[in-house]
């Protein structure tokens, strides 16, 4: 899912569509002015619904009426593209997961946001108030959106009796039906997964001295880095699409994986012999932030809404969509369509057992940067 230096935006563009008070910091706004009439914003598959997959699940169109502002979504598939379309530019606002936000803050791609301007900001769960992957030295960047872990996820069938460490996809190993585990184990397609290994070693292997998952030293990082290319071998997938990993699971055997309550959800509402656990090395995890771009050109548009995306209903439907837990707790009793136990079925009760991710930060070279990351799992999800 983070301490550093701080991140000076100047936002004097924004003061001539969202009013600036008198004496008041100039990096900040003090009001908001008329809406734009467009909202350009980049997200997560299913994070911005407006009906069209299922009528039942819109939270745009409402917004659209309340406000004139046009919501127009580009999705991206992974933090890294995330990334790469905020600095392109042209968009207003970004869903980022907290392996891309502090890319995004230190990088100066988006700004410092002032939640005065933010009614709902108090419907917030406090847990998620100033969380190191959105707060930088005082100043927030972004509202938070949804969050959730990643989850063991596994086919019942072969595990009669839950599986209760993450071993089953790191250690070649026979499993309870007496086949192997090679080629029927997947892995996540994404470099923060480094961090994944790195907290199973945290359990297994607690001579390495590894407190925090994301922050490794040059030794914690290199053992992470063998337990991972051992775990090539016996890797079906390196996955990142939850449509194919859900049809690998029911098509190509493949019987155990990190995966998001999503998946889960709906295998299981499929009548899938599908089950998850929280194995007791502990999880990773996410907890996504909707964060303004540096140059937005739909400021007052992009407030209206971050103070929407907090509604309690908005809330409660985006987690009964795509399986996560909402940033908002009264969402959880907010949405028909979650469900009176739909909140703790996606794991809010178990938050203070989740790494969330974060950008790794070299911090003056005392730990290895993000960008070796990138490179090295690169190398070995193409086996080397």
């Amino acid at each position: 899912m983070r301490k550093t230096t701080a991140v000076t935006t100047t936002v004097s563009a924004l003061c001539l569509t969202v009013l600036c008070g008198l004496g008041q910091a100039a990096d900040l706004p003090q009001s908001l002015g008329k809406g734009e009439g467009r909202l350009d914003i980049i997200a997560w598959p299913g994070y911005i619904e407006r009906g069209q997959s299922d009528k039942n699940y819109d939270w745009v169109t409402q917004f659209e009426k309340q406000t004139g502002c046009a919501v127009n979504v580009k999705t991206a598939a992974t933090s890294d593209e995330m990334v790469s379309l905020m600095a392109k530019g042209g968009y207003d606002l970004v869903t980022a997961s907290g392996d891309a936000s502090l890319r995004l803050i230190f990088g100066k791609r988006v700004q410092p946001i002032n939640t005065a301007l933010i009614p709902n900001w108090k419907n917030i769960d406090p847990r998620l108030l100033n969380g190191a992957w959105y707060t930088v030295d005082g100043k927030t960047y972004g509202t938070p959106y949804q969050w959730g872990p990643n989850l063991l996820m596994y086919n019942t069938k072969t595990f009669p009796t839950p599986p209760d460490s993450w071993a089953v996809i790191f250690q070649q190993q026979n499993l309870p039906d007496g086949k192997s585990n090679q080629g029927r184990v997947q892995a996540y397609d994404g470099p923060i997964y480094i961090a994944d290994a790195a907290l199973f070693l945290k359990a297994t292997q607690p001579q390495l001295g590894i407190s925090d998952p994301y922050q490794l030293n040059e030794e914690q990082y290199q053992a992470a880095l063998k337990l991972l290319r051992s775990q090539h071998a016996l890797i079906h997938r390196y996955w990142h699409d939850t449509s194919v990993q859900m049809s690998d699971f029911k098509n190509e055997g493949v019987v155990a994986s990190s995966a998001w309550p999503y998946q889960a959800n709906a295998l299981k509402g499929e009548g899938q012999p599908i089950a998850t656990v929280f194995p007791k090395e502990g999880v990773t995890g996410w907890a996504d932030t909707t964060m303004l771009h540096a140059d937005a050109k739909h400021p007052s548009c992009a407030y209206q809404w971050m103070n929407w995306s907090l509604e309690p209903k908005v809330q409660g439907d985006v987690a009964a969509w795509f399986g996560s837990v909402p940033a908002s707790p009264a969402g959880c009793k907010a949405s028909a369509l979650l469900g009176e136990k739909g909140c703790e079925t996606n794991g809010f009760n178990q938050f203070d057992k989740i790494a969330f991710w974060k950008t790794p930060q070299a911090q003056g070279g005392k730990f290895v940067p993000y960008s070796r990351w990138t490179q090295d799992y690169i190398a070995i999800m193409g086996g080397r």
